[in-house]
């Protein structure tokens, strides 16, 4: 083991119990991606962590400027992977702001619809593999994960149908979105819609009722609000410690201020807490999309006719930063442009790097088992940290 902390395998801890070093990751079911955790282990309690990251660094900030405004939304949604949609937004927002760029009603609502039920989409896969990495104890982690991926492809179905990809997507574009919906496809999103609703209470019926999902999740991973606001983490997080802020309701965006939605709080800050904000997210998600679809604006797709060379949008010099609520939190852009077909600089912020800070407050004094359940908790996606 290269380390110095991992080398030192076993040493005398305090009380002249044995210390342990072990390695969680960074190829580790539990790890979301390859992010390593050295864990220093008294029996079983954690008394050390040691976060290392960057395995799976792809210069996303260099690649955005070395691509041209019209080339880099396809690579932007590489970052945050599971919730693609979001990840381009954050871009295409920030361009927009600099250049002073419309965006046409009608584009705007199909943003906000494509980016909440990227959120469903992107809630669906974390429950399932949370419930997962918990399974053994819950006697059907398996079995929620397979629900969940189940109504997750159905949200992938439609995203189909608009784009032709399920998982990236190059949707949004400098000044709009690239398309419109197909004929029937307003109708298989209000079904899809009803269809998660209904089991949204089935997923709670089956894990508020279960003894050993209470057990791993209350009062597990607790993050008191002052350590909340303290290290920066937002979305799921901050809000199940106490905290109601949202992007969406603090600086709406993409006309977010035409629809009436509530922000999810709870306030015991622990693994449980994360759970139900997650839980009423889904929810208020579905109330979104559907007040999208009743008012749907006709119109124009997009500010600016359609390029002919990938330099062909270019923006005037200035610099900007834009924030977006993603599915794990802030998500923000801050662009200097030049004048010419691509930034001079960009700077990328990814929830999933300012929420993982969190772990090595929370995981002191914790079992070794409860990593499992904090980190799931945090629901990390390391394409955002590693960017």
């Amino acid at each position: 083991m290269a380390d110095a902390e991992a080398r030192k395998v076993i040493e005398m801890g305090y009380g002249g119990n044995e210390r342990l070093a072990m390695n969680m990751g960074p190829q580790h079911p539990s790890a979301h991606g390859v992010f390593r955790a050295i864990l220093t282990l008294e029996g079983e309690t954690v008394v050390g962590v040691d976060a290392v990251i960057g395995y799976l660094h792809r210069c996303h900030e260099k690649l955005g400027e070395s691509l041209t405004y019209v080339q880099y939304p396809s690579i932007a949604s590489k970052t945050d992977y599971v919730a693609a949609m979001t990840a381009e937004l954050a871009y295409v927002a920030a361009v927009e702001k600099v250049g002073k760029i419309e965006v046409p009603k009608r584009a705007q609502y199909l943003r906000v619809l494509a980016a909440e039920l990227q959120r469903i989409a992107s809630h669906c896969l974390w429950l399932g593999t949370w419930c997962l990495d918990m399974g053994g104890a819950l006697g059907g982690g398996a079995t929620v994960f397979l629900y969940c991926i189940r109504e997750r492809e159905g949200v992938l179905d439609l995203f189909e149908a608009l784009t032709g990809a399920r998982l990236l997507y190059g949707f949004h574009q400098v000044g709009g979105v690239r398309y419109d919906v197909p004929a029937g496809w307003t109708q298989n999103v209000r079904e899809t819609l009803d269809l998660i609703d209904s089991r949204v209470d089935e997923y709670e019926a089956m894990l508020e009722g279960n003894a050993f999902f209470l057990v791993r999740t209350q009062g597990v991973g607790t993050i008191s609000r002052e350590l909340a606001m303290d290290v920066g983490i937002s979305g799921p997080l901050i809000r199940g410690s106490g905290v109601n802020y949202d992007v969406r309701r603090a600086e709406p965006y993409s006309s977010y201020e035409d629809f009436d939605f509530k922000v999810p709080v709870e306030t015991a800050g622990d693994c449980y807490a994360r759970y139900r904000v997650r839980m009423q997210e889904f929810r208020e998600s579905i109330k979104i999309c559907r007040q999208v679809l009743d008012g749907l604006p006709e119109g124009p797709i997009s500010s600016r006719p359609g390029v002919k060379s990938v330099g062909q949008v270019r923006v005037a010099k200035g610099e900007g930063y834009t924030r977006v609520e993603g599915a794990r939190g802030e998500i923000g852009a801050y662009i200097v442009a030049d004048g010419g077909p691509k930034p001079y600089r960009l700077k990328w912020r990814g929830a999933s790097f300012s929420n993982l800070s969190i772990l090595p407050h929370i995981l002191i004094g914790t079992k070794v088992a409860d990593v499992v359940a904090i980190m799931g908790s945090v629901d990390p996606v390391f394409g955002e940290v590693d960017r």
